[in-house]
């Protein structure tokens, strides 16, 4: 197998660039390779006034700009796109939602899903271009046949495949990432792009959820949604506390619980279920946020659905964290998963994305789990 990067011919490219070092550098790197490259920035933000706030936030003026003197380094055209509106109907508008159901989205996967390789490709090849480059750490492999998988990145530390498991079959034909290959560090990258020329460099990288600039995602939602008191109970019922929203709970959440009552052993007690029907938040300890299976529904293939009853995979559940062995299978459309050891912190709206050794087999949104202790949803 080859690495789209390596394609022979040369191809007309639109390079989504942030405003960061990453997207620069993959946009440097794709011209470098002889591709016709032309740059664009999203303006994703209806109100792009206020600057960044240390690494938070993006789709600022600030980020637009360096978008822009970055392209004039690399010497190739650039434009902004407003995909504001649509940004806010696919990802805020579901952020929010998601919350509101007592779930918890990744809304980095709704954007890449709805926006880089939607909204975007699809505007992209209407004007005739081939292929959309990003600045993720990922590969896409061609196998002989020409059907293309996309794999985990070189270096495992930042590797971004997770968030790109909702990509399908005709999305990774049009898609290039030049950073995959990059057995280099983040300090390493950094120094390509002072080598280029590019001001970027020294830039911090976004974190945290784009959207929300300060970090406050409860405060975020509250805006939204309103403050709505309602009870927080341990597993037997028995109120031990109160909340101003159901909404800001996370399942394995610990910290900023606020309850009054100590538990009975004296151990921390973690949040184990979320019901917005009745405005509850369920806490206990630790033990029982251990999972044995799930179900997960709105599978997206990066190629081969599972083959079949007991095919064994390893999933990630988390942008950062780890892998862990299971067994999948597709019963009527829905992803059932079973854990070989249980796992802890699983929470409905995340997205499971299965692996074939390096390659991304697909993903997939969390419905209902099954508690390996209790054998409960």
């Amino acid at each position: 197998m080859t690495e789209t990067s390596q394609r022979s011919r040369p191809l007309r490219v639109l390079a989504a660039m942030s405003g960061g070092v990453d997207s620069a550098v993959a946009a440097a790197r794709a011209a470098e390779a002889g591709h016709d490259v032309t740059g664009v920035h999203l303006a994703l933000s209806a109100n792009p006034q206020s600057f960044r706030t240390g690494a938070r936030g993006c789709c600022t003026i600030e980020d637009s700009r360096d978008a822009r003197r970055a392209a004039d380094v690399i010497g190739i055209p650039f434009y902004v796109w407003d995909l504001a509106d649509r940004f806010r109907e696919d990802v805020v508008d579901d952020f929010v939602a998601e919350y509101e159901a007592g779930r918890t989205p990744n809304p980095c996967l709704r954007c890449n899903e709805k926006i880089k390789f939607a909204a975007l490709l699809d505007k992209a090849l209407a004007l005739g271009f081939d292929a959309v480059c990003t600045g993720h750490y990922a590969k896409v492999l061609v196998r002989e046949d020409g059907t293309r998988e996309l794999h985990r990145a070189s270096d495992m530390a930042k590797d971004q495949s997770y968030v790109l498991g909702v990509l399908d079959d005709r999305q990774l034909a049009h898609a290039l990432f030049p950073l995959g290959d990059t057995l280099t560090t983040k300090d390493e990258i950094r120094a390509e792009a002072e080598r280029r020329g590019l001001a970027v460099a020294k830039k911090p990288d976004s974190h945290d959820i784009c959207f929300i600039a300060d970090g406050d995602t409860q405060g975020f939602l509250a805006k939204r949604l309103g403050r709505a008191e309602g009870d927080i109970v341990d597993e037997s019922g028995a109120k031990v506390g109160t909340h101003e929203g159901a909404y800001g709970f996370t399942i394995g959440q610990r910290k900023g619980l606020r309850i009054g009552t100590p538990a009975d052993d004296g151990k921390p007690r973690y949040v184990l279920d979320i019901s917005p029907v009745d405005n509850k938040v369920t806490v206990g300890p630790a033990a029982s946020l251990d999972v044995g299976a799930l179900t997960a529904i709105k599978p997206r293939w990066c190629g081969a659905a599972p083959a079949g009853p007991g095919t064994t995979y390893t999933a990630q559940l988390r942008a950062h964290g780890g892998e862990t062995e299971v067994t999948a299978e597709l019963v009527d459309g829905r992803l059932e998963v079973t854990f070989t050891e249980p796992v802890r912190g699983v929470a409905p709206g995340q997205a499971i994305v299965l692996y074939d050794d390096t390659r991304v087999v697909g993903s997939a949104t969390i419905a209902s789990t099954v508690r390996a202790a209790a054998g409960v949803a």
